[in-house]
């Protein structure tokens, strides 16, 4: 079953357990939809019971989680959930976890290798393309360096920065 990543728990908030939570969905609010989420490796489960905006952020509170200490232990935990229960996207859309997996070629047809992950640092999406040679190509997530992206025909055209 495949499961797309939907919020990251970030620092403890306050002292009575609650965490700040990023989301990575379009609503922020769409995090509690979904029901309980996973952690990556899928051995940890987490309920939010209460969730509320914050500048930027969410801040939660996780259903056993009462302290600040164990929320402090919480931190970085990404939370998954199963892309079944994620809305059917519209033809023009895709969840990057759609991307992994793609074949990128440039627009003369050429192989470039294959979508390994797509990371956001901070300063917009990147996706981390491994190269036939296990090099590792990291572009910019944008129309400019990737024009088409085929989800259904299974690639995507890259525009590299280098000749790779």
């Amino acid at each position: 079953m495949s499961r797309v990543c939907i919020a990251q728990i970030g620092a403890a908030h306050g002292v009575r357990g609650e965490v700040r939570l990023k989301p990575f969905t379009e609503d922020p609010l769409a995090v509690t939809r979904y029901g309980v989420l996973e952690s990556e490796d899928g051995e940890r489960r987490f309920e939010i019971e209460a969730v509320r905006p914050a500048k930027d952020m969410l801040v939660a509170r996780l259903k056993g989680v009462t302290d600040r200490n164990a929320a402090e232990a919480l931190k970085n935990i990404r939370l998954y959930v199963a892309r079944a229960k994620l809305p059917k996207p519209n033809a023009d859309e895709f969840y990057h976890a759609d991307l992994v997996g793609l074949t990128a070629q440039k627009k003369n047809g050429e192989t470039v290798g294959t979508v390994k992950a797509i990371h956001n640092f901070g300063a917009g999406d990147l996706l981390e393309i491994e190269a036939a040679s296990g090099a590792t190509i990291m572009l910019p997530f944008n129309e400019t360096t990737v024009p088409v992206v085929d989800v259904a025909g299974g690639r995507i055209v890259v525009e590299p920065l280098t000749d790779s």
